[in-house]
Parts: structure tokens; C-alpha cells; sequence
């Protein structure tokens, strides 16, 4: 993007079953038609991702061996970049093995290669990690990273340097519980995030499994689920374990994937937990620090059968255009990943099978997933990361695989979707045992680049080369003052003629990981975004006018656009 004006007006935010006004910088946005094939280039070695997670795999399966390993995209220095955080595993049975395992800090170079700093940075691995969410607790402008482990849990604060520390412990953020996904957020809009962990099972390694042929990973069911954990920033570098205070201390989940969305548009941000072999959970902010369980009246809790599904990973998008938030549950193969359409009123229906998702997801085993529009026409696509659990699932059943290929679903503008992987680019080909999914701009070109995570098998990144012509799109990057400092929990906006698009910044979803926090939205045709308007958490609206497309703005609380990335 070089030197583009925009116009700114202020106007007042599983393991799953195992059996079965301002001059604007930044660089030009890339086109793509309706229609074309957009494809997908593998770019992870070029790029200097060089990473092999270390799973510990062992003949006594453990559990965590086949859960991990976690990854996103963070802009850790703030140069308006996306950066990369890749999460190692470790070993339960192997200290050599253990000692291997340490996780890995890219900083994005802006030319299409990542440095690894993680020896600068001083991020030191501890237990056996299993993912990450980023968000600047502090609000002393530098995003900091949580790490959840099997063990304590980490809290890694960003110095501003290069360098992290960590402050687990004064923090008191140290959970010793198998953690799984986690996600930041202001449930209380009082200006700073707060932090919920999906806790899994009690780990228990005394469990065997399997049958004459062969020993396997344990079934979900045969662990007793624990807590998810709460924390509620007291401002002042310290949080409160608030779990059992705001409603949310229970045993019969089994937590995997979690998401912060305002689902009812009531300005109070709520929670979704994805359990696995248990009932979903969907907690409905109440205020005051309290939250009510409401998944089964709101029909998210079961599938459309009335059963319990292998619930994974998680993500809220408005996919059908009406404004509301719909929700997305990846599950077990043979059971078809889930899509519930938010109607408004505190309910949803099943549209798993009327969207399209259902038939195309039966086969495949799914963890993470996102929702992002990788084509810039307006509609949010699907993109979802497939693999078994068990290493050795072809004895057990024929025509299960262990590799999977991922899945690229297209929405046709109409809340349909169509696998169009294959199609796409090479990097959706590919056979892996897939665990973390994220999206985000790397190259702030204006589509969004997708990072997968595999288990046991380095990462994979694919950069969004568009199609021969393309739509347009606009990146949203926000800045708090009265809000948290990232604005995360804000919902923004962005009105193209007869069309709306909403967006919402949130810290933490899919599965183990996290995408970009900047919004981005694809435009189509459209030079310029009529109307922009941002409902900050502090409960602040703001509403910018004539924002031109093929930008990478930065909105800052209460003053409008004040630049772009550098």
C-alpha cells in the first residue's frame, strides 16, 4: 500500500472419541475474481519455518502424545507484521526426549521469510506444552503469551525488547491441570483481558487401552474431566482464579476448544467451551462477573441427533451475513463436524446439514478451524484441519486413516459450503496428522495465509496467492484507550451498499491456537467501505465514513484512523 488517503469521520465493539483522515503506508492488496480458483502456496520451508515438534510418542499412549502441538500468529515487536509462535510438545516418559522439546519464535522479516529469536527472546519450554494465546494483559502496549501445559501453565510477559519473561507466578496463572486451548478476553469491560483455560481430563497414566491387536490411546470417556479455569485480571500484573465465583466451576466437560464471542449483541462478551465425548457448553455473561450455562435451551450443546459429540475445536463467524454470530464445532470422523446457525433471540439450529458442512466433513477427524473470507468476496469461507488420533487406527478400522488431508469450504453467498481444496493449491493435498489452524495476512497483501500445526511433523504455511483478478479488502487493526489496549471483544462493522459485514477481535479459538486480532474484510468490487462502525467494549461507538479499500488501517479509540503499519 503506498500512499493511499483514506476519508475518516468521528462520530461518537478431542481429543476426540478414540474408537470410532490520514496519508495510509503499507504495501498494495492483491486481486482475485469471482469465481477463479484462488491458490495456495506451500511456503514454509522458503520462509524459514524450520521446526519439528517433539510429541514423545511411547509405547504406553499417553494421552498428550496425540493431542499437541499448538501455533498462531502474533505481532509480538508491533511493527504491524504477523509473527509466528509454534508450541512444542515433550515427552511423559523420556527426560532425553523432554530435553529436545522447546518452542519456537519467528519474526516476520517482511520480505517473506521468518527469523527464529526464540534464543534472544528467552521463552524457555517447560513440561509438556500443548498451546497458546497471545493478548496484552497490561495494556503497556506489548502483546504477552500464555503457554498451557500439561503441569503448570506459563504466562510469558513481553519486556518490549525482544525479550519475554515469566511471570506465572506473581501472576498466579499457573494452573497444574491438563490445559488445552485458552483465550483471552474483558468479561467484566472494565478496560483489561481477563483469561479462560480449557482444561481436559485428569490424565490418568495408569489406563490401558486397546485390544489383542494392539494398544491404543484411551477413549476420552475414560478419564474423569476437571475444572476450566477463570481468571480475572485485578490490574495490576496479578489475576484471581474466579472459577468457581462467576459460575463456571464444573467436572462434566471435558474442555478442548474455547471461544469469547457476544453472541446476543447485548455488549457483554460470552463463552463457548467445545467438550469431547460431553455436552457442550455455552455460558451466557450475565454481568457482574457471573455467567450462566444455556447450551442446551440454546440448542448447541448436542447435535441435531441429540447426541454428545467428540467435541475439538471452535470458532464464531457471521457466515450467513445476518449479523449474528454463527458457531462451528469440529468432531470425531464418522459423526460430521458441526454448524450451528445463530437465529437471534439466545437460540441456534443445527445447519449442518443444510449448509453443506456435514457430508463433506463425515470422513475426517477434525480439529482446528476457522472461519476467514480467503477469496475477498464478503462471505466467510471454512477452513479446517483433519487427523486421527490413534497411530494405529487402520487396525481397528479399515478405511481410517491417521494422515488426513484438510479442508478448504467455500461459501457460495447463499450460507452453502463446497470442499474446494483440491483445487487450491497443493497445500490442501497434503496427508498429515493436522492439529492447529490459524489464519492471518502475513505478507499484507489482503488475503489471509493459513498455518497449520501438525503432531510430530513440522508446520505447514501457505500464503494466499489469490487468482488472476481479485476483490478488494480492507484490514482493521484496533487500538484501545478506555478498552483494552488491542480491543479485543470489539465489534466492528463495515457497510458495502446493501451489504453489512461484522467482525469481532477476539484472543484465542480454533483449536490450541489463535488467528490474526486484526479484522479483515473483504470487499469484492467495492473501492471503499461506506461505513465503518466500531463498538469498542468500554461501550464506545465510533463510526468512520469513505474508508478506502487496499489499506491496513489503525483505529484508535476515540480518535479515528491514526495510521497504518509502517
Amino acid at each position: 500500500m503506498t500512499g493511499v488517503v483514506a476519508r475518516s469521520v468521528l462520530s461518537c465493539g478431542a481429543l476426540a472419541c478414540v474408537c470410532a483522515a490520514s496519508t495510509l503506508l503499507g504495501a498494495a492488496l492483491t486481486l482475485q475474481p469471482q469465481g477463479d480458483a484462488v491458490t495456495f502456496t506451500d511456503v514454509t520451508h522458503e520462509s524459514g519455518l524450520e521446526f519439528h515438534p517433539v510429541n514423545g510418542a511411547s509405547p504406553q499412549k499417553h494421552i498428550v502424545e496425540t493431542m499437541g502441538s499448538g501455533a498462531l500468529f502474533v505481532d509480538f515487536d508491533d511493527d504491524g507484521w504477523l509473527d509466528v509462535f509454534l508450541v512444542d510438545g515433550g515427552s511423559v516418559t523420556d527426560a532425553t526426549v523432554a530435553a529436545r522439546a522447546r518452542h519456537r519464535l519467528y519474526r516476520n522479516k517482511r520480505d517473506g521469510q521468518f527469523e527464529d529469536v526464540t534464543r534472544a527472546s528467552g521463552i524457555e519450554h517447560r513440561g509438556y506444552a500443548m498451546g497458546a494465546c497471545a493478548a496484552d494483559y497490561d495494556n503497556d502496549g506489548h502483546v504477552d503469551l500464555y503457554v498451557t501445559n500439561l503441569g503448570p501453565d506459563q504466562l510469558l510477559h513481553n519486556n518490549g525488547d525482544g525479550t519475554f519473561a515469566d511471570v506465572t507466578r506473581r501472576a498466579g496463572v499457573g494452573s497444574e491441570l491438563l490445559g488445552a486451548s485458552c483465550a483471552f478476553a474483558d468479561i467484566d469491560n472494565d478496560g483489561d483481558v481477563d483469561l479462560f483455560v480449557a482444561n481436559y481430563v485428569d490424565p490418568d497414566s495408569s489406563k490401558v487401552c486397546g485390544d489383542a491387536r494392539a494398544r491404543a490411546y484411551c477413549r476420552p470417556d475414560v478419564y474423569s474431566g476437571v475444572p476450566s479455569v477463570m481468571y480475572r485480571n485485578n490490574g495490576d500484573g496479578t489475576f484471581a482464579d474466579v472459577t468457581q465465583a462467576s459460575g463456571l466451576d464444573r467436572t462434566d466437560g471435558k474442555a478442548l476448544g474455547v471461544v469469547f464471542a457476544d453472541y446476543d449483541n447485548d455488549g457483554r462478551v460470552d463463552l463457548f467451551v467445545a467438550n469431547d465425548l460431553t455436552r457442550n457448553f455455552l455460558y451466557h455473561n450475565e454481568g457482574k462477573g457471573t455467567f450462566k450455562e444455556v447450551g442446551l435451551p440454546a440448542g448447541v450443546a448436542l447435535a441435531s441427533d441429540g447426541r454428545v459429540r467428540a467435541g475439538m475445536g471452535t470458532d464464531v463467524g457471521d457466515y450467513d451475513g445476518d449479523g449474528l454470530m454463527d458457531l462451528v464445532v469440529t468432531n470425531f470422523e464418522s459423526e460430521t463436524h458441526s454448524l450451528f446457525r445463530n437465529l437471534g433471540r439466545g437460540l441456534f439450529a443445527d445447519a449442518t446439514f443444510e449448509s453443506g458442512v456435514g457430508p463433506v466433513t463425515l470422513p475426517f477427524l477434525g480439529f482446528g478451524v476457522a472461519f476467514f473470507d480467503y477469496d475477498n468476496d464478503g462471505d466467510l469461507d471454512l477452513a479446517i484441519a483433519n487427523g486421527h488420533v490413534l497411530d494405529n487406527t487402520n487396525l481397528f478400522r479399515s478405511t481410517s486413516r491417521y494422515a488426513q488431508r484438510n479442508l478448504l469450504l467455500r461459501n457460495d453467498g447463499k450460507g452453502r459450503f463446497a470442499e474446494v481444496g483440491r483445487q487450491s493449491g497443493a497445500g490442501w493435498a497434503m496427508e498429515k496428522v493436522s492439529r492447529t489452524l490459524a489464519t492471518g495476512d502475513i505478507d499484507n497483501d489482503g488475503d489471509l495465509d493459513v498455518l497449520v500445526s501438525n503432531n510430530g511433523q513440522p508446520p505447514d504455511l501457505l500464503r494466499n496467492d489469490g487468482a488472476p483478478a481479485s476483490g478488494n479488502a480492507l484490514l482493521v487493526r484496533l487500538r484501545g484507550r478506555q478498552s483494552n489496549r488491542d480491543g479485543i471483544g470489539a465489534i466492528v462493522t463495515a457497510t458495502i451498499g446493501s451489504r453489512r459485514l461484522v467482525r469481532e477481535v477476539r484472543a484465542g479459538s480454533s483449536y490450541l491456537g489463535q488467528n490474526d486480532v486484526r479484522l479483515h474484510f473483504g470487499l469484492g468490487r467495492a473501492a471503499m467501505v461506506e461505513r465503518l462502525e466500531i463498538r469498542w467494549p468500554s461501550g464506545q461507538v465510533e463510526v468512520l465514513k469513505g474508508v478506502a479499500s487496499q489499506q491496513v488501517v489503525t483505529v484508535a479509540e476515540g480518535a479515528g484512523i491514526v495510521g497504518l503499519i509502517p
